[in-house]
């Protein structure tokens, strides 16, 4: 999706093509940085909609609205950083079931969630819960995502070994090089529930084991599958007009934009990065970790609130933390929501609410908190609403100075913790109010992120955070070798 948004940009090349550009109106969108560490830079959010009811034409393989496939989730979320006063560009994918405190306007629930209520609420989530502003956002959703690639003539991928996804429709069968159409690339793009031959003898393809990484997994053939998209548009001479208002005029309607960006700064970005090799952008996921299975499988459910919400991700505080400021490019003394310093702790005025139940777990937070400086207010009891690990530092205002209090708080923190923005949650006398689960650690003092002091007292559900940066799998469709000749795509004959 990197590349989609530099394509588009290239439209800024004359108005005449770009005037009836699809918008949206979103709300909560930052302004752009005009002091700080962060002057000349923006983040466009882009999300991939599996929103079957909004396609021209309906597709069994994809699943029919009318059919009860109704929902509206954002398979897809990435964050594209571009510093234009460094010439840089920078990724950060979100994994889509991570379970965020204001993912929607009701409350808690996977990220993904929120595009039911529109981009707005995505964006309000990212800015709320990471700390992250959004100036831009842009959408597709299936049938605009294959339009895009059979705009561009397809693309071609190696596929080492044999693999299989019975949910996205991906049954291919290992070859040095094969061209695939849109349909195709989405298949590729939307296996979560992969399977590969390897050494296996079975006979039929679901049989063949599983990848145990589900949406992580996808997320990793994702970036490769931009590196060679962005070979395809290079290929394609991004830079002429002529060739870039042809490829832009097939590609407009396929994209739903926000209602502020102009076609001039579209125009500047691609002016800007076009010449940019997609394979140094940096492409980095959040790092989450996963609720284990108390009866020894891999992965458990999470019961909220009496309901099942699947399997599902939890933040991990350092680690997320380093993510951010590597694709923002700032230190971590940077409130990345405005670009400015953090404050010191002794500016900040902090509460503790235990929320899990263990014992005397509040009055030993707040000590340990003190300890940093913070100015700690007191502690009580919050009732337990489910089996939550998360620790939520919670702010009561919009205004920058309690945001930052709360992402000072929450980057004092390690485990599974995460800001949110709640008044009823605030205490009364208190900036910022910590309402403590099952999975978190406060630093020590003098110690960075890596040395902690443990504040919890029962076993954590949480299970080995992920990377950041994963390397492509045996099975993982890559780019072909340069000169490979495609093949048409070679449908398993297992299956």
């Amino acid at each position: 999706m990197v590349v989609l948004v530099l394509l588009i940009a290239g439209a800024g090349y004359a108005y005449y093509w770009t005037h009836d550009l699809h918008r949206v109106q979103v709300n909560g969108l930052s302004s752009n940085f005009l002091s700080g560490a962060e002057v000349g830079t923006e983040n466009i959010l882009m999300l991939g909609s599996t929103s079957r009811c909004a396609l021209a034409v309906q597709n069994p393989a994809y699943g029919v609205c009318s059919q009860g496939v109704n929902g509206v989730n954002s398979d897809v979320i990435m964050i594209l950083h571009v510093d234009q006063t460094h010439r840089r560009l920078a990724l950060l994918s979100i994994p889509r079931d991570l379970f965020l405190p204001n993912a929607r306007s009701t409350g808690p629930n996977k990220i993904d969630a929120g595009l039911y209520q529109g981009v707005s609420q995505v964006v309000t989530s990212i800015e709320e819960d990471f700390g992250i502003p959004i100036q831009h956002a842009v959408e597709l959703n299936f049938d605009q995502f294959a339009n895009v690639v059979d705009a561009l003539g397809g693309i071609n991928m190696s596929f080492p070994e044999s693999v299989f996804d019975a949910e996205s429709g991906l049954n291919v069968q290992a070859a040095a090089c094969v061209h695939l159409n849109g349909v195709q690339a989405l298949q590729v793009v939307r296996a979560r529930h992969l399977q590969y031959q390897g050494t296996s003898s079975a006979h039929y393809a679901e049989d063949w084991p599983y990848e145990n990484q589900s949406d992580l997994a996808r997320i990793r053939r994702d970036h490769e599958f931009l590196r060679v998209l962005a070979s395809a548009v290079a290929k394609r001479g991004l830079g002429n007009p002529i060739s870039d208002i042809s490829l832009v005029n097939s590609l407009k309607s396929d994209l739903t934009f926000d209602q502020s960006w102009s076609v001039n700064a579209m125009a500047a970005l691609v002016l800007d990065f076009h010449h940019v090799n997609m394979n140094t952008v940096p492409q980095l996921t959040l790092p989450v970790a996963l609720v284990t299975d108390p009866n020894g499988g891999q992965y458990g459910d999470l019961m909220y609130n009496g309901y099942d919400y699947g399997q599902v991700e939890f933040p991990v505080a350092a680690a997320d933390r380093a993510a951010v400021d590597q694709v923002l490019g700032i230190n971590p003394n940077v409130d990345a929501l405005t670009g400015q310093k953090l404050p010191a702790p002794s500016a900040v005025t902090v509460s503790v609410m235990n929320g899990s139940g263990v014992a005397n777990q509040a009055a030993t937070t707040e000590s340990a908190l003190g300890a940093l400086g913070f100015h700690t207010v007191g502690v009580g009891d919050v009732t337990s609403t489910g089996d939550v690990a998360e620790t939520v530092v919670y702010y009561a205002s919009h205004a920058a100075s309690a945001e930052a209090a709360a992402e000072e708080v929450a980057r004092s923190m390690s485990g599974a913790v995460i800001i949110a923005y709640d008044p009823s949650q605030v205490a009364s006398g208190a900036q910022v109010t910590v309402v403590t689960g099952t999975d978190f650690s406060v630093n020590a003092p003098g110690a960075g992120a890596a040395t902690t002091t443990t504040t919890t007292s029962q076993s954590s559900p949480i299970g080995t955070p992920s990377s950041p940066n994963e390397a492509l799998r045996p099975w993982d469709p890559r780019a072909c070798a340069p000169g490979a000749q495609p093949t048409a795509p070679l449908p398993n004959p297992t299956y």
